[in-house]
């Protein structure tokens, strides 16, 4: 519909996705081999046919506007576009974006500028999940909201890390709290018949709805609340629309997750390796930039439950349940198991390379519960696979964040360094 447009919210500084996104934004953050995050909601909206796209940014965004540029290009008879709107200071806005209701607000001129717009659709740009917008855009106008905001069914122990809201039996929300930390407050948000109802197949004792953070608004009504001086759309937004607009819950019954943290962006990873994965590449169409890469290599290697792509070469290996990325190279008699690889960005010769180790993984070499950022160059006879199960450290060439062993882009790490 080209009267909607499409907000993907790409601004955030991703601390805790730190050292993953110590050179890059978080939607820029490599996912599955060869994507990036910011596919995941710009490929729903293309094949949910919403084409006109804008990509807010401020922190590390150089590499997510290469991408971006890169990859989703229209031809000049095509008015659909995937454009960046990077943080700007100007004389209406001399500070720098404070929350993500202030992001929009401060890029609203941009937004407005393009004609015919009806309805706002609001989305993150760090989740993983495949849904049909034009299924929400029509049970937002069959329901006259001003506002609807996706949600799904999470558990009273998951409910701190949501945005909680309350409906009626309409689906119309009337309270809604981001991360509710009082137990009393959340045992009052608790809706279980309605959730019983609506999700009968759920298996765990899921009490709450949870908020997805992917918001569709009246354009007229996102104006006006951003006419205020809200800074957030859990906290700010959305509560003080549920008091003098209609604002319905869409219930989404499928596969999410919010890979904000380490530990979560590993755990999602490792789970598109099983062999029914709840998030299936084969299934979902998901767009990318196209290389032109080579078809991997093997050579007497060893591999299960695991995803190699394309360009990669490896020699006597020993892969599972693990996902290797572009031009990974895997030298021999090396185990990875549990891991994630980013692969390399470039192909080298020995002229190119100098002095460095050579990039990928060198023989005999173990890494265990790890993800390796792009570029790397890891040595001979090295073991990662932090036995003393530390939860959080700083190494040299590697940190250790939620139990997960790193190793950042264009690090090297030396032979028999053991972690």
């Amino acid at each position: 519909m080209d009267s909607t447009i499409c907000l993907i919210l790409g601004g955030g500084e991703g601390k805790r996705l730190y050292p993953l996104t110590k050179d890059r934004s978080k939607p820029a953050v490599p996912l599955g081999g060869k994507y990036r995050l910011i596919d995941i909601p710009i490929s729903n909206c293309l094949n949910s046919s919403l084409n006109r796209i804008l990509i807010l940014t401020q922190f590390n965004s150089a590499s997510l506007n290469q991408h971006v540029n890169k990859t989703y290009r229209f031809d000049n008879f095509h008015q659909g576009f995937v454009d960046i709107l990077a943080a700007e200071q100007n004389m209406d806005s001399p500070g720098w974006q404070q929350g993500t209701a202030d992001a929009v607000r401060k890029n609203i001129k941009h937004i407005m500028a393009f004609r015919g717009i009806r309805y706002a659709l609001i989305l993150g740009g760090d989740q993983i999940y495949q849904m049909d917008f034009q299924k929400l855009l029509q049970f937002h106008i069959e329901k006259n909201a001003g506002v609807s905001v996706a949600a799904l069914p999470c558990t009273a122990k998951e409910a701190v890390s949501f945005g909680i809201l309350k409906v009626n039996s309409d689906h119309r929300i009337h309270d809604f709290v981001e991360k509710p930390q009082n137990p009393d407050q959340i045992e009052s948000l608790a809706c279980e018949d309605f959730i019983r109802n609506n999700f009968p197949k759920t298996m765990e004792p899921k009490t709450h709805l949870a908020s997805m953070g992917i918001y569709l608004f009246d354009i007229d009504i996102l104006l006006e609340l951003l006419d205020s001086n809200f800074k957030d759309f859990g906290h700010d937004v959305i509560p003080a629309a549920i008091k003098k607009y209609p604002v319905y819950s869409f219930l989404y019954n499928g596969y999410w997750r919010d890979v904000g943290t380490v530990g979560t962006f590993w755990r999602a990873n490792l789970d598109f390796a099983t062999h029914q994965p709840q998030f299936d590449f084969y299934k979902t169409r998901i767009f990318t930039h196209a290389r032109y890469l080579p078809p991997s290599r093997f050579d007497n290697c060893l591999i299960s439950h695991s995803m190699v792509c394309e360009g990669s070469q490896m020699n006597g290996a020993r892969i599972n349940n693990s996902i290797v990325g572009i031009r990974s190279i895997i030298r021999e008699d090396v185990l990875i198991e549990n891991s994630v690889m980013m692969g390399a960005d470039f192909f080298e010769n020995d002229e190119e390379r100098g002095n460095r180790l050579p990039l990928g993984i060198g023989e005999n070499t173990i890494i265990r519960n790890a993800i390796i950022d792009k570029n790397a160059r890891i040595g001979s006879h090295c073991h990662f696979e932090n036995l003393q199960q530390i939860q959080h450290f700083d190494g040299e060439g590697y940190n250790i964040r939620d139990g997960i062993i790193i190793v950042p882009k264009n690090s090297q790490i030396p032979p028999g360094t053991i972690v």
